[in-house]
C-alpha cells in the first residue's frame, strides 16, 4: 500500500490549484479581522454574507505582503477617505494560493478604491434615507438659533489643535464680543469616537438650559479618520438634539453624515468660530441700527414737539385773552339774565302772595259775616244741624257786629 505524507499531499494540491487558477481575479468581498504584524504584512479574512439574513456564505484567508500593503493602504485611504479596516466592502485583485503549511489563501495584489467609495456613499445615502423616513433628518436644522448665541457647549478632544484654534478665533475676535465656552471632552478618533461623542451630548442634554448651541469640532488629519462620523446612531442623536448643533469636522473637502443633519456645517473648527462671531456681529450691527433709528425718531419727535410748544407760546396769550373775553361776556349775560330772572321771580312771588291774601280775606269769617251771614254756636262749637238741639238749649248767634243769645223753645228738621 502506497501512502503520502501530509506535506506531500498539500504540495500536490498546491500544484493543482496553481495549474487550475494560473491567472489573477477581481473579487468582491467584505473585510474581516484585519491586522498587521511588525514586519508590515497585513493578514485578514474575506467574507461574503447572505443578503437576507446576514449569515456567512463564504470565507477565505487573505494576506497582503508588506511591499504591496505599504503602497495599497495609503492609496486606498486617500481615495476613499476610509481607513482600511474590518467591515468594509472591497474589490481586490488576487491570486489563488495554497500553501502546504497555511492552507488556502488569497494573495492581494491590487485594490479598486472606487468600488469601496461607491459602497461608502451608498451606505451614507441609506443612513440619510432612513433618517428622512423616520422624520428626523431636518429636525436640528429647523431649530431657531438664539439671537444672542454666546453660551457654547463644545465637544472635542481637549488636546486637539483644532480646539485651540477655535477658542482663539472665538475669544480673541476683533469686535471684542463676549462668549462663554464650556468644554465636554470626547474622543474624536478611533472606534470609541461614536460612543464618546454621544456621551458628551447626553451630558449637555442634562444642562441644556445653560447653553445656546453645541459645537462639535475636530482638527485636521487623515480623511480616513472621519469614518466615525458616518454613524447612524450619532447622526440620529444629533438630528433630534434640542439645541442647534454646529459642526467643524476635518477639512473643507470633507463632509460626513453628521454634517448633513447638523443645524450648520462649517468647513473647519476656525470656520465654526468665525460663524458664531459673524452672527453676533450681525446681531450687534442690527441692534446699533435700531438704536440709531430710535434716537433719530425721538429727536424728530422732540423737534416737532418743540415747534408745537413755540407755536402755542406765540398764540397762547391771544388765545387766553380771547377766551377770557368770551367768558367775561358770558358772565355779564348770565348776570343780566340772573337779575331779570330774580325780578321776575320776586314779582311772581308777590302776585302769588297777593292772590293768597285776597283768597284768605274772602274766606275769612269776618268778611262772610259782613255780607249778612251769621254763625250759630252751642257751647263754643258751630252748629251744622238742628237735630243736635233740644228744647231749653242755649245758643249764641254771631253777627258782623255783636252776638245774640237765645233759648230753644222748639226745633224742626228740614
Amino acid at each position: 500500500m502506497s501512502f503520502l505524507t501530509l506535506s506531500q499531499l498539500n504540495t500536490l494540491v498546491s500544484e493543482e490549484i496553481q495549474n487550475a487558477f494560473p491567472d489573477t481575479y477581481w473579487v468582491m468581498a467584505e473585510t474581516s479581522d484585519v491586522r498587521s504584524n511588525k514586519n508590515g504584512h497585513c493578514y485578514l479574512e474575506f467574507i461574503e454574507k447572505n443578503a437576507f439574513d446576514n449569515s456567512l456564505v463564504a470565507k477565505a484567508r487573505g494576506y497582503i505582503w508588506n511591499s504591496v500593503f505599504q503602497l495599497l493602504r495609503p492609496y486606498f485611504e486617500a481615495k476613499t477617505g476610509q481607513a482600511f479596516v474590518s467591515g468594509i466592502q472591497v474589490l481586490v485583485k488576487v491570486s489563488v494560493d495554497f500553501h502546504p503549511l497555511y492552507g488556502f489563501g488569497l494573495n492581494v495584489l491590487d485594490i479598486d478604491p472606487t468600488y469601496t467609495l461607491g459602497d461608502r456613499q451608498r451606505r451614507r445615502q441609506e443612513m440619510l434615507d432612513r433618517l428622512e423616513k423616520e422624520g428626523v433628518l431636518m429636525l436640528n436644522k429647523e431649530l431657531e438659533m438664539p439671537l444672542l448665541t454666546q453660551r457654547i457647549a463644545i465637544i472635542t478632544s481637549p488636546t486637539a489643535a483644532g480646539y485651540e484654534d477655535f477658542l482663539d478665533h472665538l475669544l480673541n475676535n476683533a469686535s471684542g464680543l463676549v462668549f462663554y465656552p464650556s468644554l465636554f471632552p470626547s474622543v474624536m478618533q478611533g472606534e470609541q469616537t461614536e460612543s464618546s461623542v454621544i456621551a458628551a451630548l447626553n451630558a449637555i442634554y442634562e444642562r441644556q438650559e445653560q447653553f445656546d448651541a453645541v459645537v462639535i469640532i475636530r482638527g485636521g488629519g487623515a480623511t480616513s479618520d472621519l469614518s466615525s462620523f458616518d454613524s447612524y446612531d450619532l447622526a440620529a442623536n444629533c438630528a433630534q438634539f434640542p439645541l442647534p448643533i454646529i459642526t467643524g469636522i476635518g477639512h473643507e473637502r470633507d463632509d460626513t453624515v453628521l454634517d448633513f443633519v447638523a443645524h450648520y456645517r462649517a468647513k473647519t473648527p476656525t470656520a465654526a468660530a468665525d460663524y458664531l462671531v459673524n452672527r453676533l456681529e450681525t446681531v450687534g450691527a442690527e441692534l446699533q441700527a435700531c438704536e440709531s433709528n430710535l434716537i433719530q425718531a425721538v429727536r424728530r419727535m422732540l423737534e416737532e414737539a418743540t415747534k408745537q410748544l413755540l407755536q402755542m407760546q406765540h398764540y397762547l396769550p391771544a388765545y387766553s385773552q380771547n377766551t377770557l373775553d368770551k367768558q367775561h361776556f358770558r358772565l355779564i349775560a348770565l348776570q343780566n339774565d340772573l337779575v331779570k330772572g330774580h325780578k321776575q321771580f320776586l314779582l311772581n312771588e308777590e302776585n302769588q302772595i297777593k292772590g293768597k291774601e285776597a283768597f284768605l280775606k274772602l274766606s275769612s269769617p269776618q268778611y262772610i259775616l259782613s255780607k249778612g251771614y251769621s254763625i250759630t254756636m252751642k257751647e263754643g262749637k258751630a252748629l251744622k244741624s238742628s237735630l243736635s238741639l233740644a228744647k231749653g238749649d242755649i245758643i249764641e248767634t254771631l253777627l258782623h257786629e255783636g252776638k245774640i243769645a237765645s233759648v230753644i223753645s222748639s226745633s224742626h228738621p228740614n
